[in-house]
Formats: structure tokens, C-alpha cells, sequence
């Protein structure tokens, strides 16, 4: 299996495990940033150079040999598990993605049919009633993910438990798992932990939200979208992330972390 979802500068100053929608793209151009003293032009996920990455079959040796041996220091990120399936759901969802097309090709029209989503017409920017299409939306995630049907989980909305633990069923170990809602806090001590060939100003540094702008504006704040059925659903397919990452299962409208990440804890129960 090795170690899906894994970058790494090329210096090999750092080791970070890609989660979906916490933001990647920008921690991604900081790695760049931190061995070139530019940024790369363009989405850094498209990029194939200036970055090891797992994806890449010539990079496969060196993160294996290095998250193996622990090397590097080595971290994530993640985000509240509502923010993150309603950002899912306005940029993959209802949005145009940046070659213009909708995600996932025939994903949308599916939806429309099978779970009657509305995504706000062919251009995204249409009204339509964001928190009944958001539930079904709901609906639709809990499927894949409890019965792959009607298709696999997407990279997106799988748990964040998920992604995480490959890397350590796979021999690796985390320095540091930190929130994206303290991003700035979390990555300068991750800045503070490694040597780079470029020095980083983390208050420099633009944000690479690659989703915004894609899909519909939110109408509504976060705990709207959410009744009793609907965290229902969310606990049923995030019930770990919560526990793990010590977010606020019970107040959709409170984003912040309750507690502090027990990395012993997280190596434990996802190392199984």
C-alpha cells in the first residue's frame, strides 16, 4: 500500500500527509516556498516537480525510505468535520471546477437523479435551496462511505481518521497533527521544528484556497445546515475524527477544538 497521500520537500526537511479540504494547497506552497523561494505557478496538486510526492512513481523510494526510518519531521492537518463536508458539498458539489467542468463528470447528474440535489442550475450561480440539496448531499456521502454504493467514497468527504492512518499502518509516525481553525500557530511550529533551504514568513505567505470561488457563496451559518438527523449522519460516518481530533460533536456552530490532540492516542487506535 505504502503511503498514499504523501509529500515531501525535496530537501527532505519535512514530511506532510495530505488531507482533503484542510488546507493542502496552501501547505503545499509553503513546502515548495521552503526549498525553491518561490511558489509554484499554478495548483500545487497539479504539480509534478519540486515536490516529492507519493503519486509520483520516482518519489515512492525516497518517502518510503525516509517515512520509515522517521527521518523527517512528519505532520497533518485537520479541519471540524461540518466545515469540512459543507465545503465539500458548495466546492465539489455545486461548484465549476478549475478545468471548467463539473467534478467528477457524471458525479452531479447522479445526485440530481438519485437524492434530487439541486446545485444552483449549469453555471452554479443559480438560487436553489442550499440546506435540503446540503442533506441530501448528506445522505449521499453516508452511502458511499457505509456501503460504497453508489460508488466509492471520494478523497473529499471520506473521514480524516482515514487518511491519516495509512501512514501509520505503514510504519510511519506523526510529529505534529495540527487545526486548520489555528493554522498560523500550528505551522509555525511546525516551521519552528525543521531546517529550510528558504527562510518562511508564515504572515507573507497568500492563501492558496484553490476551492473558493468555485461553487455557490454559503447563505447560511454552519449550524443551519445541520438538524438532529442530519448530525445524525454526520456522527455516524465522523464519530473518529471528532473523538481523535477533539472537535465539538454536540454544536455544529462552534468550530474551535474542545481539547488537545493526544498524538499517543491517535498513533493507538489508528495504528490497528
Amino acid at each position: 500500500m505504502g503511503f498514499p497521500g504523501t509529500w515531501m520537500t525535496e530537501s527532505e526537511s519535512v514530511v506532510y500527509r495530505v488531507v482533503p479540504k484542510c488546507a493542502c494547497s496552501t501547505i503545499g506552497q509553503i513546502m515548495y516556498y521552503s526549498d525553491h523561494g518561490t511558489y509554484y505557478d499554478g495548483d500545487i496538486h497539479d504539480a509534478t516537480s519540486g515536490l516529492h510526492k507519493w503519486s509520483i512513481e520516482a518519489s515512492q523510494p525516497l518517502i518510503e525510505g525516509n517515512v520509515k526510518a522517521h527521518k523527517s519531521f512528519t505532520f497533518t492537518c485537520v479541519r471540524n468535520p461540518y466545515t469540512r463536508i459543507l465545503s465539500s458539498f458548495f466546492d465539489k458539489i455545486c461548484g465549476i471546477q478549475r478545468n471548467g467542468k463539473r467534478y467528477r463528470g457524471n458525479l452531479v447528474p447522479l445526485l440530481i437523479q438519485k437524492y434530487g440535489i439541486e446545485v444552483g442550475g449549469e453555471d452554479g450561480k443559480g438560487e436553489f435551496d442550499q440546506i435540503a440539496s446540503f442533506r441530501r448531499f448528506l445522505l449521499f456521502a453516508r452511502d458511499t462511505i457505509r456501503w460504497r454504493r453508489p460508488m466509492e467514497p471520494d478523497i473529499h468527504w471520506s473521514a480524516m481518521a482515514g487518511h491519516i492512518s495509512t501512514l501509520i499502518a505503514n510504519g510511519g509516525r506523526y510529529d505534529r497533527i495540527f487545526w486548520t481553525e489555528k493554522f498560523d500557530e500550528g505551522m509555525q511550529q511546525v516551521l519552528d521544528a525543521i531546517d529550510t533551504r528558504q527562510p518562511v514568513d508564515l504572515k507573507a505567505v497568500p492563501r492558496f484556497n484553490e476551492s473558493e470561488g468555485h461553487g455557490p457563496k454559503r447563505e447560511h451559518p454552519v449550524e443551519a445546515y445541520f438538524d438532529d438527523l442530519a448530525m445524525h449522519l454526520v456522527y455516524e460516518i465522523y464519530h473518529r475524527d471528532f473523538e481523535l481530533f477533539k472537535y465539538d460533536f454536540e454544536n455544529p456552530g462552534n468550530k474551535m477544538p474542545v481539547g488537545e490532540i493526544d498524538l499517543d492516542e491517535i498513533h493507538a487506535k489508528l495504528g490497528d
